[in-house]
């Protein structure tokens, strides 16, 4: 029991820091993007965020949902992507705790905190204020339609995670195989590591 919460620990901690870098940059970049930015790109921005945020969690949810025994047989025939794949299910509460808690509740933050920046501009635009009644009108049905995509995206990819999660996550492995051999970045000795 003590090991399994000191590794609980270690890995919260390391997965804590990470995810503070991670979301500053996210931040930094929606931030300056939206700073000077039409309300176009603007609501591009907060969809990229919403999008981003609905595959991560498919993806997530396919590491958690899927079994090693497909892959094992892939492996045997030297299928590319397939060794990626098992290590994937071996590792899956890491995968899992990556896409679904760091990257898609990020995405969350930041597309909320683009959606006011979008809001303002747009009340801005019409001459209005932040008190005024356009504004909170607009806040709340921008922030209603955010919500209701993000919360239906998740709802439609969580029978593609749970009944397609071989292909998700074969796709993953050989996204894997191809950023390690091709262009040596080590994402699975990273990932032992934590």
């Amino acid at each position: 029991m003590k090991s399994f919460l000191a590794r609980s620990l270690g890995w919260s901690t390391k997965i804590t820091v990470f995810t503070v870098l991670l979301a500053s940059i996210f931040s930094s970049i929606s931030t300056f993007v939206l700073a000077n930015s039409s309300i176009l790109l603007g609501i591009t921005i907060v969809l990229f965020f919403i999008t981003f945020g609905i595959v991560s969690d498919t993806i997530g949810l396919s590491a958690a949902a899927a079994k090693e025994s497909p892959f094992h047989s892939m492996a045997s025939k030297r299928i590319n992507g397939a060794k990626e794949s098992v290590q994937i299910c071996k590792n899956a509460e890491v995968f899992s705790s990556f896409f679904n808690d760091v990257v898609g509740d990020i995405c969350g933050i930041v597309s909320g905190s683009a959606s006011a920046a979008v809001v303002l501009q747009i009340s801005l635009m019409a001459s209005q204020s932040e008190d005024s009644l356009y504004y909170s009108i607009t806040a709340i049905l921008f922030t209603s339609v955010v919500a209701g995509l993000t919360v239906g995206g998740k709802a439609l990819c969580k029978e593609i995670a749970i009944r397609g999660s071989t292909k998700v996550i074969f796709f993953m492995g050989k996204t894997i195989y191809l950023l390690e051999n091709k262009l040596s970045i080590h994402i699975l000795s990273l990932v032992k590591k934590l």
